[in-house]
């Protein structure tokens, strides 16, 4: 069944790895992370372990860069057997802060699209992680201007949709999700009965990972952003 965007009046955008890139800090500071305990465990182990802690501690710190450091730290603490040294966690946190300060690289595309879409929708950004570091990369890219609403949600699931269409007063109806997770801004939107696109990105973090048994044709995949020009019914 061909999927209809007619009807579409508001579009919302996830941010990270959508917008610009994310995902590829995160494993530049996990292969640093297991640099700096090699001498306990293998960098396989280090990874394993270390994503264990960063989901058992998402209902905690949720998501973003300081809960991630936050995990660092406790996961050396553990590989360890609390034997780490106050220097080695001093560069933990020097990773942590390096990823906060990198600079952001807005994906190829992603203004063209934004200001082809701009006066004929009304555009949101819906993203989750830390309130400040999102506010943060969103001031360094220069694409705040685009956005009639800028949201950051603790999780998102059906519920954190729903609640905030409801908010915004959104007809579920009219509105499309744009993002690279299957699982965060695709799935859930079309559970609920509106419309995504999934823009795949390189590097996608396990925890967002989802298997799609079959072909569904509740959703379209683009090889990129400025692919989903062809796709929308543009008002002229």
């Amino acid at each position: 069944m061909e999927v209809s965007y007619s009807n579409i009046k508001v579009i919302g955008f996830d941010a990270d790895d959508t917008l610009w890139v994310n995902e590829t800090y995160f494993r530049e500071a996990e292969h640093e992370f297991a640099k700096l305990l090699a001498g306990y465990e293998t960098e396989n182990k280090i990874d394993q372990e270390l994503f264990k802690m960063e989901i058992k501690n998402l209902d905690i710190y949720g998501y973003g860069i300081k809960g991630f450091v936050l995990s660092m730290i406790e996961s050396a603490m553990e590989l360890s057997n609390n034997k780490i040294d106050n220097a080695t966690i001093s560069k933990i946190l020097h990773l942590g802060k390096e990823m906060l300060l990198k600079p952001v690289e807005v994906l190829d595309g992603v203004e063209e699209v934004l200001q082809s879409l701009v006066a004929d929708y009304r555009i949101i950004l819906l993203t989750k992680g830390d309130l400040l570091d999102q506010e943060r990369k969103l001031e360094k890219s220069g694409l705040s201007k685009y956005f009639h609403h800028i949201e950051v949600l603790s999780d998102k699931k059906e519920e954190n949709y729903k609640n905030l269409l409801d908010h915004l007063e959104i007809d579920v109806n009219e509105f499309l999700m744009i993002g690279n997770s299957l699982k965060s801004d695709v799935l859930p939107l079309v559970n609920i009965g509106a419309k995504a696109i999934h823009v795949p990105f390189h590097t996608t973090w396990a925890h967002e990972m989802v298997n799609v048994e079959k072909e569904d044709d509740s959703f379209k995949t683009v090889g990129s952003l400025k692919d989903i020009l062809k796709l929308i019914d543009r008002k002229d």
